[in-house]
């Protein structure tokens, strides 16, 4: 079944739980639901043991409030040897009202792991089925070749902050 699954989406309600001292599901537990949005595509696509490489650009666009509809949708975007990104939005739905928004957005990375020493496995090749994919697919590539430049800018090893 492995290679089958390139989009996963949770659904539940957000509960008192879940927010903070104004009222407002925190950003902490949205990255909790990313993350694990996240993990459950990457397993589903690579049927391997997978860890979080990276998160990029979290943006927190609109609050979500006790109550709403929280949709968060993990989708493949591009494969690499070992590595899968996604792409992840959490949406929130007044139910009263029936409107969604778009309350937080992020590029993940993926890496599945051997069951045996813990290196990297390879991955199932995934391939973008419209315009809509590949688009999604360079803006992934983008994103890689920037986060590989800025590891090669900044190397903050052995460097101490004032």
């Amino acid at each position: 079944m492995s290679g089958q699954q390139h989009e996963v989406t949770f659904r539940f309600l957000a509960q008192p739980t879940d927010v903070n001292f104004g009222g407002k599901v925190h950003g902490g537990m949205a990255m909790k639901w990313i993350d694990q949005a996240g993990y459950a595509c990457a397993v589903g696509w690579s049927g391997a043991y997978c860890v979080t490489a990276s998160v990029s650009g979290i943006q927190f666009v609109a609050p979500i409030l006790i109550g709403d509809l929280v949709t968060v949708r993990a989708r493949l975007i591009h494969t690499g040897t070992s590595s899968m990104h996604l792409a992840v939005d959490v949406l929130a739905r007044d139910l009263r009202r029936d409107e969604q928004r778009l309350a937080t957005s992020c590029v993940m990375v993926f890496v599945a792991l051997d069951g045996q020493d813990g290196k990297p496995a390879p991955v199932p090749r995934w391939e973008p089925r419209d315009d809509s994919e590949r688009r999604l697919q360079a803006q992934a590539r983008q994103l890689l070749e920037l986060s590989k430049g800025m590891e090669q800018l900044v190397d903050l090893r052995g460097v101490t902050l004032d």
